[in-house]
């Protein structure tokens, strides 16, 4: 099978009309049925299924696409890579990152820039209440985000930061003259929070519904940036669930974090729009497996 021929049968299994695949692939129609017909007789079976409306693979042709896309788009890869080094370019991957993880991540980034100096790798702050459409609209390659990541189009990769999360209050706030704090103390006071487009099952995870026992968390203020949810916390408007790195980076004049006894862990991955995976994004996928997730 010739590399054409599988640009043109996995097109098609994308596109599911002979029409567009051709223009897109600037060939004619005749070109595009003629290498499925090859295909299909190599095989030995068909691949898609024609009607006059519609255009499906088979279930073979299901396993054919899986089989090929991973190879397909490393041969690419790698032609694009080869190509950039002898017209001495160099390709860009853009990672978005949320508040300091830059210094957090400094050991993954280091290594990957060794690794790869073919590769310039750019920094972009992102915010967590959109957090998955600078990757769609190609803003950036590949991005941190907490987990669990539900999202049908992305690919979850390795973790790259795992602590227990904690728990910011004001300073005078009622809830620093207790030996012990927990879970359940959610349930007598307001959690700042987000609304759309941030999901609301990746926003339970700092601003719960209820508490473990089932009491209901009340919602409040609303907030659109880390500064706006310590000013709400500072002020005694509310109290937050927070990760590990804002008592590290945030130690603001009025602001105090707790440790909750039975407090979930927070874990943070690499996350990339899966049609979008190149060579790039798996060698700093790599690097990251390498150095592991950084532990609070």
């Amino acid at each position: 099978m010739e590399l054409r021929d599988i640009e043109i049968f996995l097109t098609l299994a994308e596109e599911l009309h002979f029409g567009r695949t051709a223009d897109r692939l600037h060939v004619s129609q005749a070109r595009v049925s003629q290498s499925i017909a090859k295909q299909e007789r190599q095989i030995g079976s068909l691949l898609f299924t024609r009607t006059s409306r519609r255009v499906e693979l088979t279930s073979i042709g299901h396993q054919l696409r899986k089989s090929l896309s991973v190879g397909y788009q490393q041969i690419l890869d790698g032609v694009h890579e080869a190509t950039a080094v002898a017209r001495g370019t160099t390709a860009t991957l853009t990672l978005g990152l949320h508040g300091p993880q830059a210094h957090d991540q400094a050991d993954l980034l280091d290594l990957f820039r060794s690794r790869r100096p073919d590769i310039d790798l750019r920094i972009k702050e992102m915010i967590f209440t959109d957090p998955f459409e600078p990757l769609r609209d190609g803003t950036v390659q590949v991005a941190t985000a907490w987990l669990p990541v539900r999202e049908p189009d992305l690919t979850i990769g390795p973790l790259v930061d795992t602590e227990p999360l904690l728990l910011m209050v004001a300073n005078d706030h009622p809830l620093t003259t207790r030996d012990r704090v927990g879970m359940e103390d959610l349930g007598d006071w307001c959690l700042p929070y987000t609304g759309p487009p941030t999901p609301e099952y990746w926003l339970q995870t700092l601003v719960p519904t209820h508490t473990p026992g089932g009491r209901p968390i009340r919602r409040g203020p609303k907030v659109s940036t880390f500064q706006e949810v310590a000013a709400a916390v500072a002020a005694g408007d509310a109290i937050s669930l927070v990760h590990g790195d804002a008592a590290r980076y945030y130690r603001w004049p009025g602001l105090c974090y707790l440790h909750p006894y039975d407090a979930p862990t927070g874990s943070w991955a690499l996350i990339w729009r899966t049609a979008a995976e190149n060579e790039a994004i798996r060698s700093l996928a790599r690097a990251a497996r390498e150095t592991g997730p950084r532990k609070g």
